[in-house]
């Protein structure tokens, strides 16, 4: 597998040790160093501002010896770079005396063209306007007998195998309107920013902030490369900080004041940021630079058999327990919010929950117990009904009593048992254990909860999570309805996290002792008996494992990805859990569900938006209920041969 072809690029920020005012010794270093990021796969490679003559030449930048070595010095570089796409800063000095701070694009054994630099600090410890023109309004042609002809202008961006790369230097970032935005908004999905940024207290966690930012704003990958220890002179100090972010995420950085030249390696992913850019009507909306000159590189990235890219497997959930306790926290503010805000607008203080002692179910309890107390209205406001039918299991059954008793809610038991009996009789039904079966118990349950509503007065609480959503895993016009659906954008990998975190910072022995019995109760819709009086049906079994289907969904979703692309990431990071075979099963199931299922969606009611990634008819998803999967399902088909 190349995974260029599903969109990646790897793309390296060095910081090569520099020799100031001595082009031959950093060509020399700059080739080395490009030579094993060749080596490693790397396409693109960006190396810091002036890096070829020093940052810290300062007065030598009027020597004719030092520029006549500089442009040797890029000569050599041309003919020796091993890289598809090589950028390196450099001073050059324009026929009519002015000189320019530049970044030299190389590729193929040419140059491309030269950035300048727009904006020269000449404030604090800087002074680069004693040497070097601003480069915003610069347009120049430059006609050389061994470099060819190539322009020197900021609004230029370079095509390399599809991907357009825009370019900034140091100081342009730090401005109120960077180079790098201009260049993202004509269309560039990359930036580079060629640095000599030095070292202050705090000035690393500043820089790392713009950058991440800068990429988060403009919706693109932003590679940083600054000038290291050896650049060091006087009262500054450099330490070669190399930041590679996309789209808001940091994705590698370098350690600082390392005193040998080091380079930040990671595989960005091109596809997503144009699938994010489409999305964003404020990025679409944007009013565009004047149109840019674009350059195109002769020379093809070079194949990425590997990915070396982290991935979690539950890409909704943080890997970081702290990150994941504030979470929680702010997911269950949400969901209590919005539900104590519908309560207020319904002019009601009584909530009716289906309490199921399932793991959804528990969750919208714990909800509702929050919303209650954000209204400073007693738990006898909620209306707790368990409605055991012909599959219900004695687990969960018992999960629900042990729920209510320790959170001090009445529990009101209501079998349909017999309900449903005469309803299938009615229906002639011969007793199969079919669809009409299982439907008629889930109708059944929401017929009881709404008329229960209108006895009291009160709002009835959607379960049904994002998972099952997605899935179409629930019965229309039965579960799939609510007043208020808390747990509409909650996925299922999600819950168990939440329900998790609550019995550890939240609840009190016994009540966390509950909550511990519920998460380890097998996942079921409970509406076939079983002879044991257990759980007869488990709904993994029968659609998949969840943790797959919300890796599938986060990617479909969120980042715009193809099968092959989800099938790829899911066999790195299943590898240990499951095979290719398997994960293409279930990931067949996962789209031919997702298509047919869409008029469920079409028809939800409301509930609070708590991620990026949400199913709302009103919000992030509008889809045909008509939509083909077939296109997908060929595509997955093929998998396998491939």
């Amino acid at each position: 597998m190349d995974f260029t072809s599903l969109g990646y690029l790897k793309v390296a920020a060095a910081s090569p040790v520099v020799s100031i005012g001595d082009p031959v010794a950093n060509t020399g270093e700059i080739v080395r160093q490009s030579q094993l990021l060749a080596d490693e796969g790397v396409s693109l490679a960006v190396f810091p501002e002036l890096c070829l003559s020093g940052y810290s030449a300062e007065d030598l930048f009027f020597s004719d010896t030092l520029l006549n070595g500089v442009e040797h010095a890029l000569i050599e570089l041309c003919q020796k770079n091993p890289l598809p796409l090589l950028v390196v800063g450099l001073p050059w000095r324009l026929s009519d005396g002015r000189l320019l701070n530049c970044a030299a694009v190389i590729s193929n054994g040419q140059v491309l063209g030269f950035v300048p630099k727009s904006t020269q600090p000449n404030y604090g410890e800087f002074y680069d306007l004693r040497w070097f023109t601003p480069g915003a309004k610069i347009n120049e042609t430059l006609v050389h007998s061994q470099l060819g002809t190539f322009p020197i202008r900021v609004d230029q961006l370079f095509n390399l195998d599809g991907h357009l790369i825009g370019i900034e230097i140091c100081e342009d970032l730090w401005t109120p309107e960077p180079p790098g935005a201009k260049a993202s908004l004509a269309g560039a999905s990359i930036v580079l920013n060629l640095s000599a940024s030095n070292e202050l207290i705090a000035k690393a966690d500043y820089r790392r902030e713009l950058v991440r930012m800068a990429s988060a704003t403009q919706l693109c990958a932003y590679i940083y490369s600054s000038a290291g220890c050896w650049e060091s002179s006087k009262d500054i100090v450099f330490g070669g900080h190399c930041l590679i972010a996309e789209n808001g995420q940091l994705l590698a950085q370098s350690e600082r004041f390392r005193m040998e030249s080091h380079a930040t390696v990671a595989e960005i992913d091109t596809a997503v940021l144009q699938h994010d850019r489409a999305r964003n009507v404020s990025f679409v909306h944007a009013p565009r630079p004047r149109a840019y000159r674009i350059n195109t590189s002769p020379a093809a990235c070079l194949p990425l058999t590997e990915l070396t890219r982290d991935y979690p497997k539950h890409p909704f959930v943080p890997a970081d327990e702290a990150e994941f306790e504030a979470r929680a926290q702010e997911i269950m503010a949400i969901q209590s919010t919005g539900l104590a805000r519908r309560m207020r607008a319904a002019h009601c203080d009584d909530l009716v929950l289906g309490l199921s002692g399932g793991l959804d179910s528990t969750l919208a309890f714990l909800v509702c117990l929050d919303a209650l107390t954000k209204l400073d209205l007693p738990f006898t406001q909620l209306h707790a009904l368990t409605l055991p039918g012909p599959g219900t299991g004695s687990q969960t059954l018992s999960n629900a009593r042990e729920l209510a008793r320790e959170a001090g809610v009445d529990l009101h038991e209501i079998s349909i048992e017999a309900a449903v009996a005469q309803h299938l009789q009615d229906l002639d039904h011969g007793g199969e254990h079919d669809i009409v079966f299982e439907n008629a118990q889930a109708r059944e349950r929401t017929q009881i909860l709404f008329n229960y509503a209108n006895k009291v007065g009160g709002l009835v609480v959607g379960t049904g999570d994002l998972s099952e959503l997605a899935l179409g895993w629930c019965t229309f016009n039965a579960d799939h309805m609510a007043s208020y659906n808390v747990n509409a954008s909650v996925p299922k990998t999600m819950m168990a996290y939440l329900v998790r975190w609550y019995a550890a910072h939240r609840a009190e022995k016994g009540f966390s002792t509950v909550l511990q019995a519920v998460l380890q109760t097998p996942i079921s819709p409970e509406l076939i008996p079983s002879d044991d009086l257990d759980i007869g049906q488990q709904t993994e079994e029968i659609v998949g494992p969840y943790e797959l289907h919300d890796f599938f969904l986060f990617h479909y979703l969120r980042n715009g990805a193809t099968p092959t692309k989800i099938f790829h990431l899911a066999t790195r990071c299943f590898a240990d859990s499951y095979d290719p075979a398997t994960i293409v099963k279930w990931l067949r199931q996962f789209f031919t569900r997702f298509f047919s299922q869409q008029f469920k969606r079409t028809t939800l009611p409301p509930g609070p938006k708590v991620g990026s990634v949400s199913l709302s008819p009103r919000g992030d998803w509008r889809m045909p209920d008509e939509a083909s999967a077939e296109q997908m399902l060929v595509e997955i088909d093929q998998l396998l041969n491939t």
